[in-house]
């Protein structure tokens, strides 16, 4: 009986400690995709004649 009383704190820390790292992993992610900004790469500005050619739906460059 004496021994949950030590796990039981031990494995509320986990946890706790993993969902911080989960949040903080996320709100990583989630600045990165606001800030960054993707460079222009050459792609077809007109339809494309041949199949399986595409063009940007709305291009930034």
């Amino acid at each position: 009986m004496r021994r949950s009383f030590a796990i039981r704190p031990l494995v509320i820390l986990l946890v706790l400690a993993g969902m911080l790292i989960f949040a903080g992993a996320n709100a990583h992610l989630f600045y990165v995709a606001l800030t960054s900004q993707p460079d222009c790469v050459a792609h077809l500005k007109e339809p494309g004649s041949k199949p399986g050619q595409f063009r940007a739906a709305k291009s930034a460059c």
